[in-house]
């Protein structure tokens, strides 16, 4: 299976603004920027994780995306759908019932045993990432990443609460 590269952008995009402060939005330019993207495509890309209601999107000088549920509540899973679909990326068009080598369509009644098992390892991995959260990222990552994403994409410091 081959995902479209927009893909990537937005899993990395969404893993980006969840290091966000709270309320904190990034532009697509500066999310562009970060990862050394088109801004236009990333733009579309982006749209689609608001449709999907993944981000919120705000307009305006201080304009940009952030996350519209908390990181525990968007899957990785979801993101992937938004810019890839549903669909599975197998379908059987039931060639065992073609050529010189046709089954009768007798031997036919119960479902291809190459689609079940496709449909089974579709769901297999659509299982795993609907398992992973954008909080189960964020909590992998270094303690050094956040503040350092914060800087590099908005410009604003991380200082740690007193405690």
């Amino acid at each position: 299976m081959k995902l479209p590269v927009s893909t990537e952008w937005v899993l990395h995009c969404a893993t980006s603004l969840a290091q966000l402060d709270p309320g904190a939005t990034a532009s697509t330019t500066q999310l562009a920027q970060y990862y050394d993207l088109p801004a236009p495509y990333l733009a579309k890309q982006l749209q689609a994780l608001v449709r999907a209601g993944l981000l919120a999107a705000t307009t305006g000088p201080r304009g940009g995306f952030r996350l519209a549920r908390s990181a525990s509540e968007i899957t990785l899973l979801q993101i992937v759908e938004a810019v890839a679909g549903t669909s599975s990326p197998y379908e059987c068009r039931e060639i065992r019932q073609q050529g010189r080598g046709a089954l009768p369509a007798e031997e036919c009644r119960r479902t291809c045993v190459l689609a079940e098992k496709m449909a089974e390892a579709h769901q297999a991995w659509r299982s795993s990432l609907a398992g992973v959260t954008l909080a189960d990222i964020l909590a992998t990552l270094p303690p050094s990443a956040p503040p350092r994403t914060r800087q590099r994409l908005t410009g604003t410091t991380w200082s740690a609460a007193p405690g």
